[in-house]
């Protein structure tokens, strides 16, 4: 399964696309679509490799999310959680009581684990709530 324009689109919405290297809410340098791994401070990157980092971090992430579930999703809770895990990262979904709902096949109760992940640095975050809430929704809407 690949993700599809509805969730590539969910998280450049949120993500938003940052030339100029800047430091996210959690601290870390990033450009691009949320990009974070050989950021320069200082420097900037070209929307054509904005847009090209952005296809190679989702098709990481999706590699990485189909190892760890072991249960049948359909497009859109594949593409809520690519940009859950997007967001969050591999090591967060691996951890997650999120992962261990979704694997247990209790679809029901994983929009409200979705939910849970809306702060930075402990601290409730407007934008992370806007993005799950997006997310939880994604997830919960039928084919």
């Amino acid at each position: 399964m690949k993700t599809s324009s509805v969730g590539i689109n969910l998280i450049k919405d949120f993500e938003g696309c940052e030339l100029k290297a800047y430091r996210c809410s959690g601290d870390v340098l990033t450009w691009g679509y949320g990009h974070t791994r050989h950021v320069v401070e200082g420097e900037q990157i070209t929307q054509e490799q904005a847009d090209n980092l952005l296809v190679k971090d989702i098709e990481s992430f999706e590699h990485q999310v189909k190892r760890l579930i072991n249960v049948e999703v359909n497009q859109n809770q594949f593409d809520a959680i690519i940009s859950w895990t997007f967001n969050l990262g591999c090591g967060s979904l691996k951890s997650s009581t999120l992962l261990k709902v979704l694997n247990a096949g209790d679809y029901d109760n994983v929009a409200e684990q979705i939910l849970r992940w809306d702060k930075a640095s402990g601290k409730v975050l407007a934008g992370l709530t806007r993005r799950r809430k997006a997310e939880a929704e994604l997830f919960d809407t039928k084919d």
